[in-house]
């Protein structure tokens, strides 16, 4: 079958390795893809949101299968514009990708089905807003409506924080329109953890758990980023745990889409929050997290085509999701100067380090081709994962690999998975 992956990243890559894998698979295209993808598909010069284009390529070339990994197109209707046209598209339709679209729609549909999650207020009006705040509770969690390439979130710990943050989101439109509305939001305390699914409308079945490191720099210091790594399963993720999220988070969740009309096909990305008063969503994403995908995707044992299809098909009930009994940890390969400023197209050396090596694997996220040689092309641009017997073993391997590649402006956080030691 012919298969198409439509993003750029190194979630993207992580995806087109699992296809490459499934003995059904014999062409893959992505669009537009980047250069570590090209070497195991063929790359098409169309964007992500140029839904035309792709609805037309997909017809033009037979696409069996398209995979949508962006969250701004499952946003906009991609779905909706394959399936319009008959075509097989994995995915949720445009009104069931408002639950990561809408911060504000996705906590009034947590408070109206008795999802745990923080307490909190929406806002279309930055006046109420400020004058809300005047009676708040401190630290206190400001949050875009709209998606904002994972960083339209802010922790202010102050009220003249809280107001400058007011200011920045709904005034100064720092994240664009996604300022538009804005969650305020009760600060929670614990752990974090990412627990992906896939879901065919009414079947649920969770993936292993994951832990992300959000921050610019080394003890979760710095600006809020796309993610500097991460590390799979998380230690924190207990029985107790999962049974407490299937009863009260994941079947609720989706058995609540259906419910408002909005029944969800694809990827949920539950974020939790291990509070003293348990397991509360902080956030659901409609895809597969980046990088978070970097170290779920190589555990997975299934043939992620059979899977996809049983999630179209409505038949997600008849897979027996597994996964290895092992550990993988992903360092990403930033650009120095990330998520602020930083230089482009200089050359990456040691990639072929990488080749023939069991357990190790390199997701370009932010590269391309420059007269036959590969270069930087983004902020993050490598993701450099590895597996283990176990969570240290694994850290220890990946940070070995971070060494086999060099580029001029390379930039890593050392403590990826550290808490892996307070486990």
């Amino acid at each position: 079958m012919k298969v198409l992956i439509v993003g750029s990243g190194g979630r993207e890559h992580a995806i087109a390795t699992s296809v490459a894998k499934s003995p059904k698979v014999d062409k893959i295209y992505c669009a537009p893809g980047n250069a570590g993808i090209g070497q195991i598909a063929e790359c098409v010069p169309i964007g992500a949101m140029e839904f035309e284009k792709l609805v037309a390529f997909a017809k033009e070339k037979a696409i069996d299968l398209t995979i949508i990994g962006m969250d701004d197109p499952l946003v906009c209707g991609v779905v909706d514009a394959f399936e319009a046209e008959g075509l097989r598209v994995f995915g949720p339709r445009k009104n069931a990708a408002i639950l990561e679209g809408s911060k504000a729609f996705s906590k009034d549909l947590m408070k109206k089905y008795d999802i745990p999650t923080a307490a909190y207020e929406n806002f279309d009006n930055a006046e109420e807003a400020l004058a809300y705040l005047e009676k708040a509770d401190f630290p206190i969690v400001l949050k875009a409506d709209g998606l904002a390439l994972g960083k339209g979130v802010l922790i202010c710990n102050t009220l003249e924080e809280a107001k400058e943050g007011v200011k920045s989101i709904m005034l100064d439109k720092q994240f664009g329109t996604a300022g538009n509305r804005m969650v305020i939001e009760e600060f929670m305390t614990g752990r974090e953890v990412s627990v992906l699914s896939f879901v065919d409308g009414k079947t649920i079945k969770t993936m292993t758990s994951a832990q992300d490191h959000k921050r610019a720099l080394d003890g979760d210091q710095g600006l809020n980023t796309g993610g500097m790594g991460t590390f799979s399963p998380s230690p924190f993720y207990t029985k107790e745990v999962d049974e407490f999220c299937k009863k009260y988070v994941y079947q609720k969740t989706v058995d609540a889409m259906a419910a408002e009309g909005r029944p969800f096909t694809g990827i949920i990305f539950f974020g939790l929050m291990l509070t003293p008063k348990g397991p509360k969503v902080l956030e659901y994403n409609a895809r597969f997290g980046d990088p978070e995908a970097q170290v779920v995707l190589p555990r997975m044992k299934n043939d992620i085509i059979d899977v996809m299809e049983a999630c179209i098909d409505g038949k997600l009930d008849t897979i027996d999701l597994q996964f290895e009994d092992n550990a993988a940890v992903c360092v990403v390969l930033a650009s120095e100067g990330y998520p602020v400023k930083y230089d482009k197209g200089l050359e990456i050396r040691g990639l072929e380090n990488f080749e023939d090596k069991d357990g190790y694997y390199v997701f370009h996220a932010g590269t391309a081709m420059k007269d036959g040689k590969i270069v930087t092309n983004g902020g993050r641009v490598l993701g450099v994962t590895a597996k283990g017997k176990d969570l240290k073993e694994a850290r220890a391997n990946a940070y070995a690999a971070t060494k086999w590649i060099d580029f001029d402006n390379k930039y890593c956080r050392s403590d990826i998975g550290k808490a892996i030691d307070e486990a």
